[in-house]
């Protein structure tokens, strides 16, 4: 529909049943799903069916149409209005949205906003005053908003009051839109992981691969396409935000590819957040000569100098974030992380700080979550320690010793053979020759054969001894300087190793993570963005293992809706943090708003049933905190860069074992 017919629309249906030509014309769309906004008068039962064309927000309507006076004025006092419609006894006004479904059978839903702290009584009210403007053809089914409403809707008979959850349309979902893009390419689909390790040689950077689970190990292409659900946090889904290609799921799409005769053939593939399905549009194989090469094979990486010299050793709360050019971006943060917890920060309200208009900053919302009034929000030293008390009663980083770069540069020099073949594989990459990958499978067995030197096992054994004793199991992680750079956030290609229970494990996972920097994954990806292979170091991280009853993810953004500044997505597997970003399990998937709080559950995931409230209070927590720390390690001044966290929580609470910045 043109703009023009928009403006011949009327501003609202009011106090008339809203008809299916009417909700098209009214209607915006979001997540590949139309929708109308919808206020209703709790005093007068009147209801008004908004022109989405015309007002973004309830507000903008409330204000010009039933309150008659300017949007600017609302404005003003916006927080006291959304606090007297969202979380008043008495609210002079109802506000949801009506969405048009097409899953099978068409059907209505009725949802508020994620704030909206709405009683039984008020859901029950509500959705009744809705119904009865509707084309009572179609189904119409109430959609909690939040966990409170969850609860609400679960004490209702499906017969007094019709839902449908969240995390049940997820996992009905034909589509799922996880990097929106498009791109030119060529279609390869793979049945499955042999079938894929059969071919990944053919595999070329214009590709677009499709399989039901795609591996870590995916060289640099244009496109994925999932053929089940997956989470927007696992490894490959990172890469691909980081690389900046479209990805999505699509259930069915082999059936499509076949029917259309689109295997191995070239197409325009677009991933669209406000469609209802991928877009695939065959096109003409482009000659080589006229292929348009993609921005990251002609991008190069300069790497800052790392030090290799005399770095000793250390335990990990000695770091800071400079130290990232001795101990690699791993170490460096969980060091900078300590330090945080015991000593402060004066960055921990940056997020809050920003102007969100028409609000002159979020203070307020975090001053809540303290337990501070609206008065105190104003004194930021109070508020700040108050923070930093927050983050301390709520998070723990596990004991840990760094190595540094320059113990993988005695390890490397002390074996002629090992630089004998470092010098080959270097000249093979200059002259991109066919035998890289055999060079560097060979050049990684050799490195884990070589014996660290008596000096080197026991300098390593004395810190884990003097500041690890009683340890029983340990993770011996990596930590490099080409990885969380921007373009490249290199999630998952380096190896990092659990249940280490001896000194000698601990050795031989150390070199390892070692022999993991010259794997032809990521010797192949670094080339793909210009890193020299003399510009990278591997650190090494020992860390205390912590037990788990759950584990995951949670990123400081909302990486299916990135201008949705409220919220933070939360994986979690009650086996392990890696089941979740390797992929091989679905986890149950959560938003977590971070300015009035609440959360919701988006899917169950493999899990099959939901968390209990007091495991959501503990992600809610989390939630907060990821907030404060996206401040503390924000690189600029918006302090709007995400973090990406890994997480466990085990009897005492909270853990952090990793926080890096989210690939952009």
């Amino acid at each position: 529909m043109e703009s023009h017919e928009h403006d011949e629309l009327p501003n609202a249906i009011v106090g008339k049943r809203l008809s299916l030509e009417a909700f098209r014309q009214l209607s915006g769309n979001l997540a590949g799903y139309p929708f109308v906004k919808v206020v209703v008068e709790r005093a007068s039962r009147k209801l008004h069916f908004i022109n989405h064309h015309r007002y973004q927000f309830h507000s903008d309507y409330i204000a010009e149409a039933i309150l008659e006076t300017p949007r600017e004025e609302l404005d003003k006092r916006i927080d006291e209005f959304n606090q007297s419609v969202y979380g008043s006894a008495d609210r002079a006004y109802y506000l949801g949205t009506v969405a048009l479904h097409r899953k099978g059978e068409r059907f209505f839903t009725l949802e508020t906003v994620e704030l909206d702290l709405m009683d039984a009584e008020m859901v029950q009210d509500f959705y009744q005053a809705v119904r009865s403007h509707l084309d009572p053809v179609l189904p119409f089914l109430f959609k909690p908003a939040n966990h409170g409403q969850e609860a609400i809707a679960q004490a209702y008979s499906k017969d007094v009051l019709p839902r449908i959850f969240s995390h049940e349309l997820h996992a009905a979902s034909d589509y799922v839109a996880l990097n929106p893009g498009k791109v030119r390419g060529r279609i390869r689909y793979f049945a499955n992981e042999k079938d894929y390790r059969a071919q990944r040689s053919s595999l070329e950077w214009y590709d677009i691969i499709v399989m039901e689970r795609v591996p870590d190990d995916i060289p640099r292409l244009s496109g994925i396409i999932n053929t089940s659900h997956t989470t927007p946090l696992s490894h490959t889904n990172v890469l691909a935000h980081g690389w900046q290609i479209p990805n999505c799921v699509q259930l069915g799409i082999y059936e499509k590819l076949v029917k259309f005769d689109l295997l191995d053939s070239w197409v325009e593939y677009r991933v669209d957040t406000d469609s209802s399905t991928l877009a695939l549009e065959p096109v003409t194989q482009p000659p080589a000569t006229e292929l348009v090469r993609p921005a990251w094979v002609v991008q190069r990486i300069v790497l800052e100098e790392p030090e290799t010299q005399n770095v000793p050793i250390t335990e990990l709360e000695n770091l800071r974030l400079t130290d990232r050019f001795r101990y690699g971006t791993k170490a460096a943060h969980l060091g900078e992380l300590t330090h945080l917890l015991e000593h402060g920060s004066e960055r921990l309200l940056g997020f809050y700080k920003i102007r969100r208009p028409p609000r002159a900053n979020l203070l307020p919302y975090i001053a809540k979550y303290l337990g501070l009034s609206d008065s105190e929000a104003t004194d930021t030293q109070l508020l700040n320690r108050r923070a930093i008390e927050f983050l301390r009663q709520t998070i723990r980083v596990p004991r840990g010793i760094a190595l540094p770069f320059a113990l993988n540069q005695e390890f490397l020099e002390a074996s002629p053979k090992i630089q004998q073949m470092l010098g080959k594989l270097k000249m093979a990459l200059e002259l991109n020759a066919r035998e890289i990958e055999p060079l560097c499978l060979t050049l990684m067995n050799m490195m884990r054969s070589l014996r660290m030197s008596d000096s080197m096992r026991e300098s390593i054994d004395s810190m884990v001894a003097n500041h690890l004793a009683g340890v029983s199991s340990f993770v011996v992680r990596s930590s490099s300087n080409a990885e969380d750079l921007e373009n490249f956030s290199a999630a998952g290609i380096y190896e990092s190793l659990n249940h280490q229970t001896t000194a000698e494990n601990i050795f031989t996972s150390i070199k390892e993570v070692w022999a993991s920097l010259v794997s032809p994954r990521s010797v192949r990806l670094r080339q793909e963005v210009g890193i020299s292979l003399d510009d990278c170091w591997m650190g090494v991280i020992i860390q205390e293992e912590m037990p788990a009853r759950m584990g995951g993810v949670l990123v400081t953004t909302n990486p299916l809706n990135p201008s949705d500044f409220r919220n933070v997505y939360v994986n979690v597997s009650t086996h392990s943090v890696d089941s979740v970003v390797r992929g091989v399990e679905l986890p149950l998937q959560y938003v977590y708003n971070t300015v009035e709080g609440g959360g919701r559950t988006l899917s169950l995931g493999s899990a099959g049933e939901d968390l209990a409230a007091d495991d959501k209070d503990l992600l809610q927590k989390l939630s907060f905190a990821g907030r404060l720390l996206q401040s503390h390690f924000s690189p600029n001044y918006t302090f709007s860069d995400p973090v990406d966290i890994e997480w466990l929580i085990d009897d005492e609470g909270i853990v952090i074992l990793q926080l890096r910045p989210y690939s952009k």
